[in-house]
């Protein structure tokens, strides 16, 4: 039984080998997610989004796995990010962030399979499991890059992108900053973590 893995099958959005950015299309897929506010450090409505994300995420996997002969590997965790003055990402004010954290689900995984793995999740007394929701996220048109190092680090590369890149090639940002973190940063030094930072852009 092969497995399916996002990373794999869409290296162009998921394992880019280039540390440059680079324009992308990225299609319309289907996410579990989970809105909330303030610094991912140090919020426990964070830390419940994440739990509940993965824990459904690897519920829909085994029902799908048993009930359809279908398997893939859990995507990795997604962010988008936002606020009411955008210089707070270049400041790092964490405080001020409004998120959305999402995991991407194959085409396979129905909203019945993901009703199901709620009920099951729900056993487990997860406060988040309320807020999180299945629907369709349509980024199109965006510029990304392979962004090597401590999330704290990112602040001159998104300045590049906007005052430098975006500018240089006719591009204007038309969407939420997007992260997708391909490191396990319990398990990584700050120094090796790997993320790739997106915008939706248009022009």
């Amino acid at each position: 039984m092969s497995s399916y893995d996002i990373k794999k099958e869409r290296k162009d959005l998921y394992a880019p080998k280039a540390d440059d950015f680079v324009v992308v299309d990225v299609p319309e897929m289907s996410f579990l997610m989970i809105d909330g506010h303030g610094d991912p450090n140090t919020s426990p409505a964070y830390r419940e989004a994440v739990e509940a994300l993965y824990t459904t995420s690897y519920g829909a996997r085994s029902i799908a796995k048993t009930r359809l002969d279908r398997v893939h590997t859990v995507a990795p965790l997604e962010g988008l990010w936002t606020a009411d003055d955008l210089s707070v990402f270049q400041t790092r004010d964490k405080s001020a962030w409004d998120w959305t954290m999402m995991i991407a689900q194959p085409d396979w995984i129905t909203g019945d399979i993901v009703d199901e793995a709620l009920a099951v999740a729900s056993k487990k007394g997860l406060p988040a499991l309320r807020l999180l929701r299945f629907e369709g996220y349509d980024e199109g048109r965006s510029v990304q890059i392979l962004h090597r190092g401590s999330y704290d680090d990112e602040g001159p590369t998104l300045r590049r992108l906007h005052e430098e890149f975006l500018p240089a090639h006719g591009l204007r940002p038309s969407g939420r900053h997007h992260e997708i973190y391909l490191s396990d940063p319990r398990r990584t030094d700050s120094s090796a973590l790997r993320t790739i930072l997106r915008q939706p852009v248009v022009g």
